[in-house]
């Protein structure tokens, strides 16, 4: 998601860098990603030609009816910023994440989870038109089958609980992952409170 943000960000300004210009073609700004991994694009002219563009802030040039790659050069950080920001403005803040625990064996919150849900109550309500993601998980003690269906219910209980305080229900989805994805890694049959988890996200 982030990646495809960046991108996104970087093809609606060569719509506006370009736009004054005397001859008509195409900017394209790759930006850097928020997690600081490798990302790139490959720009295309309508001539034929085409130039990866890799590194952030990297700026590829295409105008129309050439056949040569697009030229490449550095745009810098500040004064794009500058020229678009209503634009920097649109993009929507990154997901948030929150972590709730469960006493063992249950759908129960731990106290300390119980009043971490007033946490994410807020920041779910105070994004316009989130969505929110519920994935339960368990410890590895017990069947895989029933840490399956363990995990769906932590997910729908706090689904549940994120509902009675006003999010609304059509944005919410529950899943679970019963013991596969552990957070702490164990052997089987073994009690790890850290696992006894749902993972929260807010986008």
């Amino acid at each position: 998601m982030t990646g495809r943000r960046s991108l996104l960000a970087g093809l609606v300004i060569a719509a506006a860098v370009l736009a004054g210009c005397a001859s008509p073609g195409t900017r394209v700004v790759l930006l850097p990603q928020e997690d600081g991994s490798d990302s790139a694009v490959v720009v295309r002219a309508k001539g034929g030609g085409e130039q990866l563009v890799s590194q952030p802030y990297q700026r590829a040039t295409a105008l129309v009816g050439s056949t040569e790659a697009p030229t490449l050069d550095q745009a810098d950080p500040v004064k794009l910023r500058e020229e678009n920001k209503r634009l920097f403005e649109l993009v929507p803040p990154k997901p948030q994440r929150f972590d709730l625990y469960f006493v063992e064996g249950g759908t129960e919150l731990t106290p300390e989870s119980q009043q971490a849900l007033d946490g994410v109550v807020a920041a779910a309500l105070a994004r316009s038109g989130a969505d929110i993601t519920v994935t339960g998980h368990t410890d590895s003690l017990g069947a895989l089958q029933q840490n399956d269906e363990l995990a769906l219910r932590r997910a729908e209980e706090i689904k549940q609980l994120l509902v009675q305080r006003g999010f609304p229900v059509e944005r919410i989805e529950a899943v679970g992952r019963g013991e596969r994805e552990l957070a702490v890694p164990t052997a089987d049959d073994v009690s790890e409170p850290r696992n006894r988890r749902v993972v929260i996200v807010v986008r």
